[in-house]
């Protein structure tokens, strides 16, 4: 039996094009994407908006949900951390990251993930699936509506971030179309400029993502200062090494355009590349690649099992910051979030346990 089609992440054309196949106008799409991604509505007989006989067709050969929550689970900080499951049965995790002024929710682009890196608990679950511009979309609508409510516009701004599971530039084009379908004005209107990808080093893909006329900000995880350090940290430099990686990267940011965002990701492991050596190599490093501009996140691993690492002081994450301050290269600390739910940078596994638990 064919699957039904994921109403959810199909394009204005697309749904247009599914409209005309049932007998329908094409203006039919423009109330599709105002119930479903603007009022965030998650069931066809509550458009109303539609003709019934209309919603009785369309329940027959697509869905509006595609995703369960099996489970959440909510912080100490205020932070909440989903655990979902898509109709494969694969897990997706999905965090919420409240904020005074705009909140933040961080998406997954895969079902595990692929690449191994050696400090991050996904790389552990493996490739589990690539997830559909439906499955990525559906992400955030489950979240706005579990903190605001059903058809409800939100408080203030959201931002997304493309940091949970996965490496969203192996999801390229699902990844770009998701991207499309959030900035509909009369959908969820998240336009790119609110939303920051991040990748491991897919080189290739920074090349293609520079070329975009309209993308959202980009954010490179580098972690290391040397090749040798991140070949054991990060596999993905074995097939794309530093050089390449930042050739790409300084491609990229000559390329932005006003009010886009551009950053590395710097992941401090105690003991491993926190010292002060590491982060003179660093600062060198971005110098004569030509991105000494590029700002630099630092973000203290958050240890968990079975991961050998743990988290640098407080004192080393200072003077790391202050050395490559020192240095001329603009850099910051990412205050984190939701460990005590495992809902932090590196922490997601589909984990089941947790300090807080609401159902």
């Amino acid at each position: 039996m064919e699957e039904k089609r994921h109403l959810t992440g199909l394009t204005r054309t697309e749904l247009a094009q599914l409209a005309a196949e049932l007998g329908e106008p094409s203006y039919r799409a423009d109330q599709l994407i105002s119930g479903i991604r603007g009022r965030r509505l998650r069931d066809l007989e509550q458009i109303t908006d539609l003709p019934k006989a209309f919603r009785a067709r369309l329940s027959e050969v697509a869905v509006v949900e595609a995703l369960t929550v099996a489970s959440k689970y909510v912080s100490q900080d205020g932070t909440r951390r989903y655990l979902m499951e898509n109709r494969s049965g694969n897990p997706i995790e999905t965090v919420f990251i409240p904020t005074e002024n705009r909140d933040t929710i961080c998406f997954s682009s895969q079902s595990g993930c692929p690449l191994k890196c050696d400090f991050c608990l996904t790389a552990k679950l493996g490739l589990l699936g690539n997830l559909t511009p439906g499955e990525i979309v559906e992400q955030i609508i489950i979240v706005l509506n579990d903190v605001y409510g059903e058809a409800n516009e939100t408080p203030h701004g959201t931002n997304l971030v493309a940091m949970g599971a996965g490496e969203p530039f192996l999801n390229f084009d699902n990844l770009l179309k998701a991207v499309e379908i959030l900035a509909e004005e009369k959908g969820l209107h998240i336009v790119p400029r609110r939303i920051t990808v991040s990748t491991a080093g897919i080189v290739p893909r920074i090349r293609d993502f520079a070329a975009l006329e309209t993308r959202p900000n980009l954010a490179i995880s580098l972690s290391a200062p040397n090749d040798e350090l991140r070949d054991r940290l990060m596999p993905v430099n074995r097939k794309w090494n530093i050089d390449e990686l930042l050739s790409a990267a300084r491609e990229f940011q000559s390329s932005l355009k006003r009010g886009e965002n551009f950053t590395f990701e710097y992941v401090l492991l105690a003991g491993v590349n926190d010292s002060l050596e590491s982060a003179h190599e660093l600062a060198s490093l971005l110098k004569r690649h030509g991105l000494q501009k590029a700002k630099v996140n630092l973000i203290a691993h958050n240890a968990a099992d079975p991961l050998p690492y743990g988290p640098p002081s407080v004192e080393a994450v200072a003077a790391f910051k202050t050395e490559l301050e020192k240095e001329g290269i603009p850099a910051y600390v990412r205050t984190p979030r939701g460990r005590d739910i495992f809902a932090a940078c590196g922490q997601l596994a589909a984990k089941k346990e947790a300090a807080v638990t609401t159902s």
